[in-house]
């Protein structure tokens, strides 16, 4: 199916406040409307996860995220000019999004996604999405498409239809200004 096709439907079930299983610029992901509180719990529900757990939010560019993100450090912007490698930041206090997207110390771990598919998506549909592994939790990442679980392919309200035999790539690394104002890295 041609790619305007399936961000077509895609939106449809966004808006709808559906789930989906989607190609990332990483591993294949289950995501839904970040800002509908009903669609994550969709997504906790599916994966088998407990809310108080965190979930990655995806958006489109540095506007987008300034949307959901009141105050970006510096030391991050410079650090998402330059980065190749797909990058999650985790920022405090954002506003705008599900309250259950945000961790119980109010902060969002978010990624500007470079992915076309991705970023035409979530363009398209304004709003950032929810990006979490497609596996049950506590199972392990899906190297590809065909390593996904049925029972997920069953509960998602659409599966994207996009080349599905290319491997996936790894998690992205995810970084987090600490308390004393020092750059972490919370996973590499």
């Amino acid at each position: 199916m041609p790619l305007k096709r399936e961000i077509e439907i895609s939106i449809k079930i966004l808006k709808s406040g559906g789930t989906l299983i989607y190609p990332t610029d990483t591993v294949w992901g289950l995501g839904c409307d970040a800002t509908d509180r009903k669609a994550v719990s969709k997504i906790f529900t599916i994966k088998q996860r407990e809310e108080s757990k965190s979930l990655i939010v995806l958006v489109d560019s540095f506007a987008m995220l300034q949307r959901y993100v009141p105050a970006i450090q510096n030391a991050i912007l410079e650090i998402l000019k330059t980065v190749t490698k797909p990058t999650t930041v985790i920022y405090n206090n954002p506003m705008g999004l599900s309250q259950n997207v945000i961790s119980s110390d109010n902060t969002v771990a978010i990624r500007i996604v470079k992915d076309g598919f991705c970023q035409e998506l979530i363009k398209q549909f304004d709003r950032p999405i929810v990006s979490t592994s497609a596996n049950i939790s506590g199972r392990p990442t899906p190297k590809s498409f065909k390593e996904i679980d049925t029972s997920l392919l069953d509960a998602v309200d659409y599966v994207v239809n996009l080349p599905q035999n290319k491997p996936t790539k790894t998690p992205s690394t995810i970084l987090k200004i600490g308390s004393n104002g020092q750059l972490e890295v919370i996973r590499d």
